[in-house]
């Protein structure tokens, strides 16, 4: 299994509408055979901080999700335009 956790930071006044691509990125992503958990989450500290948690079967599965269609649509086309700075982690389970 792969984890990776993506904390984004977005422009002030596009938090709404982060909040609508990410549930969209979520369901989508939900749906891939390789992803056994995808959440998105929002600060409740400070609203323009958003985390994407999410594990894959392996690095192949991960590889798939990058490459899908949707990925594209909401991340790239959408997202990017949103985001000020962003921090990408991968990580393995201990046990």
């Amino acid at each position: 299994m792969i984890v990776l956790i993506s904390h984004l930071t977005v422009k002030p006044g596009t938090e709404e509408e982060c909040k609508r691509l990410m549930i969209a990125m979520a369901e989508e992503t939900r749906k891939e055979p390789g992803c056994l958990l995808y959440v998105a989450h929002h600060s409740l500290e400070n609203p323009l901080n958003f985390v994407f948690y999410e594990q894959y079967a392996n690095e192949a599965a991960l590889e798939a999700h990058r490459a899908a269609p949707y990925f594209a649509r909401y991340v790239r086309e959408g997202m990017d335009k949103l985001v000020v700075s962003r921090n990408r982690e991968l990580f393995e389970p201990l046990s």
